[in-house]
């Protein structure tokens, strides 16, 4: 089976400037577990997960000092302030991850499957060539194996 076959065809999309709340949200409205982000003109941006969302409730870790002698080391400062900046997301666009794993329409669901468990991702847009025409979540390779059976 193909990607193509089995893939979510409705894409509901997100602009960057939603707001964080409203997109968690349209999560639960919509019982899905991300969302593309694209500008006006349609491009993918990035993509908008539960886990970003999560963020807003984290308990952010304060970095490590070490004191050696002359002066001090820090560990974790550079995890520190990415961790700041979405606990204090407002926008779509200061949560969205914007490397991602993505997807032809041609590649087999299996080949999809290897490489979503090898990364650990569970929300791939599929692209023909720049354009997005659909998406791939673990519940949608779960899906085709079950119609398989």
């Amino acid at each position: 089976m193909l990607v193509k076959e089995m893939m979510t065809k409705e894409i509901i999309t997100v602009s960057p400037d939603m707001q964080v709340r409203k997109f968690a949200d349209l999560l639960i409205d919509k019982n899905i577990s991300g969302a593309p982000v694209v500008d006006d003109q349609g491009n993918l941006l990035g993509l908008a997960l539960e886990k970003g969302v999560m963020f807003l409730d984290k308990n952010v870790h304060l970095p490590s000092f070490i004191h050696i002698a002359m002066g001090f080391f820090t560990f974790g400062v550079k995890k520190f302030e990415e961790e700041i900046k979405k606990v204090t997301a407002s926008k779509v666009s200061e949560i969205m991850i914007k490397e991602y794993v993505s997807f032809s329409e041609d590649m087999s669901v299996e080949d999809a499957a290897t490489i979503m468990l090898e990364k650990d991702v569970y929300y791939c847009p599929v692209l023909k060539g720049q354009k997005l025409i659909g998406i791939v979540t673990k519940r949608d390779i779960v899906r085709s194996i079950a119609k398989e059976a």
